[in-house]
């Protein structure tokens, strides 16, 4: 069994926090095309976190954005300050928490990278 660990944390200006518990090796960098445009950056850290194990507290704006799959994709974000929070499946199942948010962020550390083909040529 993987040992969880706790996370928290909460959008820029305080309207919407999030707690849970997530497994360290849940955590990737994401180099898709979507999470370039998105984020304005070369790739995103996520941390994979099934809803059972997530609380968010607050009203989340949400963006249905479908992917070059065809599937659905719900990039929810605080609607007052523009703090990236999570991207989903319309079934809410689970969740790509944004890392960068998380007061856990410099404890979250990528075990892998996905989509890499996308990422620009000059990250190594």
């Amino acid at each position: 069994m993987t040992e969880k660990m706790y996370i928290s944390g909460k959008c820029f200006c305080g309207q919407i926090s999030v707690e849970g518990r997530v497994s360290k090796h849940s955590v990737v960098a994401c180099h898709c095309k979507d999470c370039q445009k998105f984020s304005g950056a070369p790739f995103r850290s996520i941390a994979v976190i099934p809803k059972e194990d997530l609380i968010i507290i607050g009203e989340v704006t949400e963006y249905q954005k479908i992917a070059d799959s065809g599937n659905a994709r719900l990039q929810g974000f605080c609607g007052r300050c523009g703090t990236q929070l999570y991207a989903t499946g319309p079934d809410k199942e689970l969740f790509n928490l944004r890392a960068g948010f998380l007061d856990q962020h410099n404890d979250l550390q990528p075990t892998t990278h996905i989509f890499s083909k996308s990422s620009p040529k000059w990250v190594g």
